[in-house]
């Protein structure tokens, strides 16, 4: 298990990351047939991109939203994102293609992606009592007061701590 930081930290963003989100629907959950490629092809290119540090994956951490597998991944840039997703050389691409050929308008697997471009002045991150979690386990954390008491602040919409929400 995690260690535990006592405190509040907020992430130390110094430079744009990308964040990815990633994840699949059982419409047909009974057609395992259907959805088990999909669904065994993530943990092999997760440990891929987990061994090979210069395809550029920060942090990645998986889990369910609402009944179905998500998957949350930090990437350096979208070129290091892109690359992975292109290169016949890695893991991504033959089980993407082999979705396309199989199930991809069946109806019976759904999937997704969102793909998002996070600067430092735009993002804002608090973590209380936590383990190095999400974007913070990416980065790194910091004291939250290094960045700013109110979450106005960290976000780079004021100057000013004083719209933080008591902490006491």
């Amino acid at each position: 298990m995690a260690k535990i930081r006592t405190g509040r930290l907020t992430a130390t963003l110094d430079d744009d990351v990308v964040v990815f989100l990633i994840g699949m629907r059982f419409n047909r959950p009974w057609k395992v047939w259907r959805w088990w490629d999909v669904f065994v092809s993530m943990p092999k290119m997760l440990r891929e991109l987990r061994t090979v540090p210069e395809l550029g994956l920060l942090h990645a951490q998986s889990g369910f939203l609402s009944g179905h597998p998500l998957v949350i991944c930090y990437f350096r840039s979208p070129e290091h994102l892109y690359r992975f997703a292109k290169d016949p050389d890695l893991a991504h691409l033959e089980p993407w293609r082999r979705f396309n050929r199989r199930v991809r308008d069946s109806g019976d697997v759904g999937i997704w992606h969102e793909t998002y471009r996070v600067s430092p002045d735009r993002a804002e991150t608090i973590y209380g009592n936590m383990p190095p979690w999400l974007l913070g386990a990416a980065v790194g954390a910091e004291p939250a007061s290094h960045r700013g008491n109110s979450a106005e602040k960290r976000a780079g919409l004021t100057d000013s701590d004083e719209t933080a929400v008591p902490v006491y």
